[in-house]
Parts: C-alpha cells; structure tokens; sequence
C-alpha cells in the first residue's frame, strides 16, 4: 500500500492519520493538527473518504475541516453529523486499493473499530507498536471514564482471530507511535500478553 502520515509534523497532541493513496484515496482518522488539510492536498487533489477508528477528540477534531475541502464520504461505527455511512462488525471497506474487514474492538473506546486486511492492520488505539509506555506491543489506554481493560482484552483477542493466519499481515497503522513493518501479529500477540498481565500503562493507572 502506498500510504502516507500526514500528521507526523504535527507539534501539538494528534493521533497518527494516515492517507492511503492508490486507487480509492482514503484518510483514516482526521487527526488534530490543523495543517492536516494542507499536507494531504501535497499528495491528491481529490480523497474519496474519511474511515474513523472512533471518535477521540484527537481523533476527529480536524474532520469538519477536510470535509470541507475534501467533501469525502465518511464511515464510522458511531453517529456523527459528518458521517455519511456507518460501520458494523464484519463489513468490508475500501483503504486505498484494498478491502479491509471492520472490526469492532472496543475498550478504550466504545465505538472501537480496527480493519484488517491480508496484508494490512489500521488498529487505532487497540493496538500500536510503540507508544513512549511499552515498545514491540502496547495498547491503548484504559484508566479514563467508558473504557475498560476487560473490554480491550477480547478485543485484542477478537482482532487476533480475525486477523489471516501466519505473517501475511506485514504493516501494521496505529493511532499513536511509529508504523510497524514486520509480523504484525507477533506484536498484537504481546500487546495482548501484557494487557492480560494487567500490567498499568502509566505509573498512576
């Protein structure tokens, strides 16, 4: 896939956003930083549409914005004035030039989805390689109001069983800290290790 971070510049708290370019143009999860509308149009004068993990304010704080530069469809799990079509458990949506399967994995949000596809994981907070909290397998955080370990944990759980067996799945797009390239399952696998170990994200969880 031919994907681009186009938040990596960003200098105040975003989540990662990621612009994948082949075929159907396709943002997922509008980020914070405020020249997120800018940095796309340096790569496609056209996006098709916005895929939201869920909805964090930093999540979805710039959507407004590249709707109305964009006029992308907008797929969610959750209501949201800007969402055009809604996801469910088990759908299939268009990244780029690929299908991925939603997911839901909620936890650290309620309305939680992840996509996987043969080769590609977008796993929001569920998931991330590395995070400044644990490297090679973190996970989002779980000590604020609506979310909880328990929930994160079948999620994680639900997310490895609907990933391909083997190592197909070779990149892996978080919400926070670095893209993973590699087996992307060996790093859900230990993210899931930890999260059931209740080990605390951060010393006051």
């Amino acid at each position: 896939m031919n994907v681009e971070h186009v938040t990596s510049d960003a200098e105040t708290f975003t989540c990662n956003a990621f612009l994948a370019l082949d075929g159907h143009p396709t943002l997922v999860d509008a980020g914070a930083y405020d020249g997120v509308v800018d940095e796309i149009r340096r790569h496609t004068d056209t996006l098709d549409a916005v895929v939201l993990t869920h909805q964090h304010g930093d999540h979805v704080q710039q959507l407004e914005a590249v709707c109305e530069a964009f006029d992308p469809d907008v797929y969610a799990y959750d209501d949201h004035p800007l969402r055009t079509h809604e996801l469910a458990d088990g759908d299939s949506v268009t990244i780029g030039d690929d299908e991925f399967e939603v997911v839901y994995t909620p936890g650290h949000a309620p309305d939680h989805v992840s996509f996987v596809s043969e080769t590609a994981l977008f796993s929001g907070d569920v998931v991330v390689h590395d995070d400044g909290a644990f490297d090679d397998g973190s996970f989002g955080r779980t000590d604020m109001a609506g979310q909880s370990r328990d929930r994160l944990i079948e999620s994680i759980r639900e997310l490895l069983d609907r990933m391909p067996d083997g190592d197909g799945v070779g990149e892996m797009y978080s919400g926070h800290g670095s893209v993973f390239e590699g087996d992307v399952r060996a790093v859900v696998e230990r993210a899931l290790e930890r999260a059931e170990r209740r080990e605390p994200k951060y010393p006051d969880e």
